[in-house]
């Protein structure tokens, strides 16, 4: 009889053993297994809250678990990638960024957090070019134009900006810096107040997000001259890119994506990674994209961290030529 009770034993010991591994096995693939936060650094109806809104609601249905949006605006969208930086790296606190922050980290060295170690990117979701414009009444009809004014009063001419370290501004510090001009820098609480100064006539031009400067250009508030992308936007495929109006070697895009903290397994990565990438996919979200002005760039996570680190060290030499200081 005790022979029996210690076999019993035994077996019940070994069978627990066995079921041991399976359940942490399981307790892996279960993520997401409650609702995951993704931070934005950037104020509601920003283009970068715009896009990470699309994504963060498709991405719910894919997840089976609510994707909450968490706007933290502030120092160019360093509030919300501190945050996410310093938050466990469980794969239930996100970021969705822009270039801003590859900016960021390249011009502020007194940074909370070291963006090229404690952030890991993890999918690239759309590259959109900024769109150049002018007011109306002005006489640039052309970026060649434009070069000419410049060239004839120089450092006299101003161009606007959402604020000091933004996409908006470095794509006019970029073209200042590969043409070896000079202009003021005007920035901007946003990019709708800059682009109302640049209809005013308050500014001479404006290197605006496409969200907002292509409505501008299509209503007739505002003459385009070009696009910053390496080719023409298919939202205005009229309009020449910056290096076929004579530009050689300007290229930028505004591109956005999601981040997760230093740390996080491999497999949350590739998850979010997979999942974002059959969203982009669909027809229903690239057209959604496209009557947001954004051009999708799907990037998986290799591609998404080559740019970033690439365009951090391209902007440290923007940033040290233009004397840009953020912190």
């Amino acid at each position: 009889m005790f022979k029996k009770l210690l076999k019993n034993i035994a077996l019940n010991t070994a069978a627990a053993l066995t079921v041991i591994p399976v359940l942490a096995g399981f307790a892996v693939a279960a993520y997401p297994d409650k609702p995951i936060k993704m931070m934005i650094g950037y104020a509601p109806g920003s283009s970068t809250d715009i896009v990470g809104r699309m994504i963060a609601n498709d991405l719910s249905l894919a997840l089976k678990q609510p994707v909450i949006v968490e706007n933290r605006g502030g120092a160019a969208g360093s509030l919300a990638a501190d945050a996410v930086a310093k938050s466990a790296p469980d794969g239930y606190t996100i970021l969705f960024a822009q270039n801003g922050l590859a900016i960021n980290v390249a011009a502020n060295p007194r940074l909370p957090f070291n963006g090229q170690k404690d952030l890991l990117p993890v999918v690239g979701v759309a590259a959109t070019p900024h769109i150049l414009i002018v007011n109306n009444n002005s006489p640039a009809k052309s970026v060649a134009d434009l070069i000419a004014m410049l060239k004839a009063d120089p450092g006299k001419l101003s161009f606007g900006s959402s604020g000091i370290g933004n996409s908006d501004h470095m794509a006019g510090e970029l073209f200042l810096a590969t043409t070896g001009l000079q202009a003021i820098h005007i920035p901007y609480k946003g990019g709708s107040p800059a682009a109302t100064d640049l209809v005013g006539g308050q500014i001479d031009f404006y290197f605006a997000g496409m969200p907002v400067g292509l409505p501008l250009y299509k209503g007739d508030k505002a003459k385009a001259l070009a696009v910053t992308g390496k080719s023409r936007f298919s939202g205005a495929p009229e309009l020449m890119t910056m290096q076929e109006a004579g530009v050689k070697g300007y290229e930028m895009a505004l591109w956005q994506g999601v981040f997760v903290p230093a740390g996080t397994s491999p497999s949350i990565i590739k998850e979010l990674n997979n999942s974002i990438l059959k969203i982009l996919e669909t027809p229903e979200m690239k057209e959604r994209f496209q009557k947001a002005g954004v051009q999708v760039a799907p990037m998986n996570t290799q591609q998404f961290s080559d740019l970033y680190f690439s365009d951090i060290a391209r902007w440290k030499v923007v940033i040290e030529k233009a004397k840009i200081r953020l912190d």
